[in-house]
Parts: structure tokens; C-alpha cells; sequence
């Protein structure tokens, strides 16, 4: 999820209020999901794909858990809007990491992976140090390249924790990852020129 809030700009309708950085049971939540992290590469990295499995899962379903609890009951903070994303991009980037060390995927998937989103907090970091602050929406490309590395890191851990072979699936999902990964640094970087070189409008 490449949501980067900027808090210099005003912040949209049905958004969460600026200020309200309050620790909400989503809020707790998402910080669990951040504590999480380090385990479930402990998991990797010592063998232990079981558990990281089931760690990854419970990990998903406690996404879905504080994304419903904060939109049906009204606790949407400013505080879960920079906590969420920073989880699931955490929790990502830390499995895929973990997975390239282990050999478990190629790494050169796992340096293109990485480099995308440094790519994108530079150009972000950037644009608020040259006074041309941006919030950078998720494109649809970038949503679908988040589904397909979550895609391929539950296919790989489910692979390794149960033993099966995942046969043409894992070429496929790691292309797919790949290339998506690809139209996403397109994406953004045409985006970040664009609102760089525009002359000032919305600024």
C-alpha cells in the first residue's frame, strides 16, 4: 500500500483528521503487525518456515482486522494512516529480504523490490527538501505489484512449510512481480517529474 501522507497539505475529505495521533485498538494492532516482523524473519532465516507461515498469515489477517475495525467504527487517526502502510511495507520488504538471503527466491528480485520503494521515499524526501511537497497516490499498477509480492511471498512460504512443489506458479509470480515492479518505478517517477516540473499549481 504506497500511501505517503504529506503533512503540509490539507488533508482530503473522509481522510483522517491532522493531529489525531491517538492509540486506537487498529493503531494497536498495526503496531503488533510492526513487532511481528522481526519474528517471522527469525522464522526464515533459522528454518523455521511453519512458523513463519502462519505468522504471515496472521499477519494479513490482522490487516483486514484494523482496516474494518477503523472504517465500521469511526477510529481512523492520523496515526494509523502512517502506521499502516509503514507495516505492510515493513513486513514485505523484511519476508522478501529474509527469503533472498535463504536462496528461497532469486535476488535480484528481492534488489528490485527494494530499490523501488527507496526510489520512492527518496523522491518523496526530495520533494520536501527542494519546497515542492508531494502525496504520492497508490496508481493501480502499484496496487496490483503489492498484490502479486504478497502473492508470491504466501506461495513461497507455503511451498517451503507444507513441501510441495509449486510448480510453473513460481516462474509465473515471480515475473509477474518483476514486471509490475517495473511499471510501478514508471509510474511514480513520471509522477514525481511531472509535479517537480509543473509550474507550481496546487503547491
Amino acid at each position: 500500500m504506497d500511501v505517503i501522507y504529506c503533512p503540509t497539505r490539507p488533508v482530503p475529505a473522509g481522510r483522517p483528521v491532522p493531529g489525531q495521533f491517538r492509540l486506537s485498538i487498529p493503531n494497536l494492532i498495526t503496531l503488533a503487525r510492526i513487532l511481528c516482523v522481526p519474528l517471522v524473519v527469525w522464522a526464515i532465516t533459522a528454518g523455521e518456515m511453519m512458523a513463519a507461515f502462519i505468522l504471515f498469515l496472521a499477519a494479513g489477517i490482522s490487516d483486514a482486522v484494523d482496516g474494518f475495525l477503523a472504517k465500521r467504527f469511526n477510529m481512523a487517526s492520523e496515526l494509523g494512516a502512517y502506521l499502516d502502510p509503514l507495516a505492510d511495507k515493513a513486513l514485505i520488504v523484511s519476508i522478501y529480504v529474509a527469503l533472498g538471503i535463504t536462496g528461497a527466491i532469486p535476488r535480484w528480485l528481492v534488489i528490485l523490490v527494494v530499490s523501488r520503494d527507496i526510489m520512492i521515499i527518496g523522491a518523496v524526501m526530495l520533494s520536501w527538501l527542494i519546497d515542492r511537497p508531494m502525496r504520492m497516490k497508490p496508481h493501480p499498477v502499484s496496487k496490483a505489484n503489492t498484490v502479486a509480492q504478497i502473492f508470491l511471498a504466501c506461495l513461497v512460504l507455503a511451498a517451503l512449510a507444507f513441501r510441495f512443489d509449486p510448480g510453473m506458479a513460481f516462474p509465473a509470480a515471480i515475473s509477474a512481480v518483476a514486471v509490475l515492479t517495473l511499471l510501478s518505478i514508471a509510474f511514480y517517477v513520471a509522477e514525481w517529474i511531472r509535479h517537480v516540473g509543473s509550474n507550481g499549481a496546487g503547491h
